[in-house]
């Protein structure tokens, strides 16, 4: 059976030009998921910060009430308690 270099030569160079865009394809496709990954992690941080102020915000609110309402009975006239009767 009859080859032809040139057929081979064409093939080898097909075959390595098909190594090399599968290795850069695969790295900007490696790149493209970290990216994304790394985008969803900085949402994640972002929201769970914001979670957080929100929830220490409500806190101090809370804290802020009670105290008022705390001060406002302590300086609310007690009724007097009569002796003997």
């Amino acid at each position: 059976m009859f080859v032809d270099h040139s057929d081979a030569a064409l093939q080898d160079r097909l075959h390595d030009q098909a190594k090399a865009d599968a290795l850069r394809l695969r790295s900007e496709a490696v790149d493209d998921f970290w990216r994304g990954a790394d985008a969803v992690w900085q949402r994640s941080l972002r929201s769970g910060q914001a979670l957080a102020e929100r929830s220490a915000a409500r806190l101090r609110s809370s804290l802020a009430r009670r105290a008022r309402s705390r001060s406002a009975e302590a300086s609310a006239p007690q009724p007097s308690k009569r002796l003997g009767v």
